[in-house]
């Protein structure tokens, strides 16, 4: 039977958070801090970016601003507009490394795109969003795309009410418990969870249970053996 596939985009189709980690990496770095560990200095960068996110939502840009405010809290040295920059130049520089597909990701599209509707649900700025999806060359298997500030349970109600999918046959596929896995189920839609190595520490949880089913995959092309 056709089913309805909701796919992520960010480390489900594409690396993304792999490029942030290597910028923190260069702040840490640059900051160099005489007592903070790494570990210490991300803490309190989780802590800046988990307010931030409801208000200035997600993406490179909003990074940028992370990194600053963190540089301004955290700096043992007089605080100069080139060193501002520096900081913000580590989040612009992740718009210009080039796009590395998942392993399997494109054939995997194509062989689902045969058998069932697919719809590429992501969240963050619309237009670095688009873009991403743009130079993927990925938007070709995928019959709607729909860009959100944040992927609740009201996000998914409304994509389910936006494209009257049927809750029994759509199924979100992603590697985020908190964005993707979590408010699906809680939505009453199935799930598939593609774990990362790499997925960004906010959006890690614990799975909690929900009315539709829930698949555990280790890999994306996985997908072909299931739909």
């Amino acid at each position: 039977m056709r089913q309805h596939l909701i796919i992520d985009a960010d480390d489900t189709l594409w690396e993304n958070n792999v490029y942030f980690e290597r910028a923190f990496d260069e702040f840490v770095e640059f900051l160099a801090h005489s007592s903070l560990a790494p570990p210490q200095v991300r803490a309190v960068l989780d802590e800046i970016e988990d307010a931030n996110a409801r208000i200035h939502g997600y993406g490179s840009a909003s990074f940028g601003r992370n990194l600053r405010q963190c540089y301004e809290r955290l700096a043992e040295r007089a605080i100069a507009e080139h060193d501002l920059a520096t900081v913000m130049g580590f989040a612009k520089r992740i718009l210009e490394q080039p796009l590395e597909l998942i392993e399997g990701v494109p054939e995997t599209l194509e062989y689902l795109s045969g058998r069932h509707e697919l719809t590429l649900f992501t969240k963050g700025h619309p237009d670095e969003q688009t873009l991403k999806i743009d130079r993927s060359g990925l938007a070709t298997y995928f019959t709607h795309t729909t860009v959100v500030p944040e992927k609740d349970v009201d996000a998914y109600a409304q994509l389910v009410e936006a494209r009257a999918l049927p809750p029994e046959r759509t199924w979100m596929v992603g590697n985020s418990p908190r964005s993707d896995i979590n408010p699906a189920l809680a939505a009453g839609l199935n799930a598939v969870f593609v774990p990362h190595a790499h997925t960004w520490v906010l959006e890690r949880q614990d799975i909690k249970p929900g009315r539709g089913r829930l698949l555990v995959l280790e890999r994306f092309r996985d997908l072909q053996g299931h739909f």
